[in-house]
């Protein structure tokens, strides 16, 4: 694509990286394919090549952001399909990061629109926040209809939809310390605690240090970390994103450091794109480059991880069908497509692909609160094709898309690490009490 940048915009590093990627892009529309917004709404300034011309347009012209621009890239849900599939090289991801920064810092939002988005910034990165904010949400949830009937405050109509009806208490694995296992140690890795997920499902986190201290991994959980910085990043608030990110590179690189980590294991993929690229997003900051591109190098998410060990047999496996979503963040933007289910099948489930897979379930981040109707028309089609193949359970790698897909299907919805536990020795998960699956008994041949 021909671009025609000044050289005093090109001198703004973010501008020329933009730039240069923006000239990558061919036009081809292949990409318009497997946009899910584009395939919902058949707008072509809805597809990633229609809001690339708007973006082109906007920073080209160092003008600032105008609504109509602003509408079609916060239509955006950042699930990168349309990197997969380019055939180009289109670094979508850091161009459409770059876009939002500059609409947070250009583009003066209504009233209403403003205070929802500094909500969820002040509120979901922090999880004893978060957590109140869930108990007072189930006093307000008989509003929810009315709300999402206002137009300005559909998001918060949304929100209390999404709210669960109870907030697990806090586990024990919020504390920082060292988990170690029973016998030798093999590994050692820092576990990221997270932020919304502690809060909504500590089971996670609570089966992936059963499951890898079973395996011989000491777990490190650091004190001082925090969010990733996934959430503010996707609303474009740049520099919140950046502390959230030096504060957590500052903790594992001091922590590599001492205890010689084999890896920062993630359970959470929507925050393993982000911290992946760390790298990336302080590449300019001379004091934290390095650092970051480190840690970035030893970021993997707990399916990535477990690949890498030697997994006994399961002695009983369970005799279910598990439908596999495949979250955006895990298969588009850390191209991690076959490893949970290959582990899946080795723990003895019968797996099987959902139809459309490639297609967002419409979570990504906040943007079921901020997107609601589009969202909700993205959940209902991906829970048809989850349906459509009838399986026993769902498993996936991301809490957000647990949440989502959960709304809409009485099929129970489990992290990959709940069902993987399980399979290796661990208890049946809370989730799962008073349905019956049926184990197999497999012999262990003599010696």
């Amino acid at each position: 694509m021909q671009t025609a940048f000044t050289p005093t915009a090109l001198q703004n590093p973010d501008t020329a990286e933009s730039a240069s990627i923006i000239r990558k892009c061919v036009h081809c529309g292949f990409c318009t394919a497997t946009c899910p917004t584009y395939v919902t709404l058949g707008n072509e300034l809805d597809s990633p090549r229609g809001r690339i011309y708007l973006v082109k347009e906007m920073l080209e012209n160092g003008r600032p952001a105008d609504e109509k621009t602003v509408t079609h890239i916060d239509r955006c849900l950042s699930c990168l399909s349309c990197m997969t599939t380019c055939p180009s090289g289109v670094n979508y991801m850091h161009l459409v990061d770059h876009a939002r920064a500059h609409i947070e810092r250009t583009y003066k939002r209504p009233f209403a629109d403003r205070m929802i988005r500094e909500v969820l910034a002040r509120v979901l990165p922090y999880p004893e926040r978060f957590r109140w904010s869930l108990k007072l949400a189930r006093l307000a949830r008989p509003f929810a209809d009315a709300l999402a009937g206002v137009k300005p405050l559909k998001p918060l109509g949304a929100m209390l939809k999404l709210a669960p009806a109870h907030v697990p208490a806090a586990s024990a694995n919020d504390r920082p310390g060292l988990r170690a296992p029973a016998g030798a140690v093999q590994k050692r890795v820092a576990l990221l605690r997270g932020c919304a997920q502690s809060v909504l499902d500590p089971g996670i986190n609570e089966a992936t240090v059963r499951l890898l201290n079973r395996l011989g991994v000491e777990i490190v959980l650091p004190k001082g970390e925090g969010c990733c910085g996934a959430l503010t990043h996707h609303m474009g608030r740049e520099e919140e994103a950046l502390d959230f990110a030096r504060r957590n590179v500052d903790v594992w690189a001091g922590e590599a450091e001492r205890l010689e980590l084999d890896a920062i294991v993630i359970t959470a993929s929507g925050c393993g794109t982000v911290i992946k690229d760390y790298g990336h997003m302080l590449r300019l900051d001379p004091a934290y480059a390095e650092k970051a591109a480190r840690v970035s190098a030893l970021a993997k998410d707990v399916t990535e991880f477990l690949s890498s060990l030697d997994l006994p047999l399961p002695a009983n496996p369970v005799e279910a069908i598990v439908a596999y979503h495949s979250a955006c963040s895990m298969q588009h933007g850390q191209k991690i497509t076959q490893a949970p289910k290959v582990l899946l099948a080795q723990a003895g489930f019968t797996v099987r692909d959902v139809p459309e897979g490639h297609l967002c379930c419409g979570s990504a981040g906040t943007y079921n609160i901020l997107q609601p109707e589009i969202s909700a028309k993205l959940r209902d089609r991906k829970v048809a094709n989850i349906e459509r193949v009838k399986p026993d359970l769902i498993a996936t790698g991301n809490i957000g898309c647990m949440t989502q897909i959960g709304s809409a299907t009485g099929i129970p919805i489990l992290h990959t690490i709940e069902l993987l536990d399980w399979a290796f020795g661990g208890e049946k998960p809370e989730k799962l009490a008073g349905r019956d699956f049926r184990r197999v008994e497999r012999k262990v041949a003599a010696e």
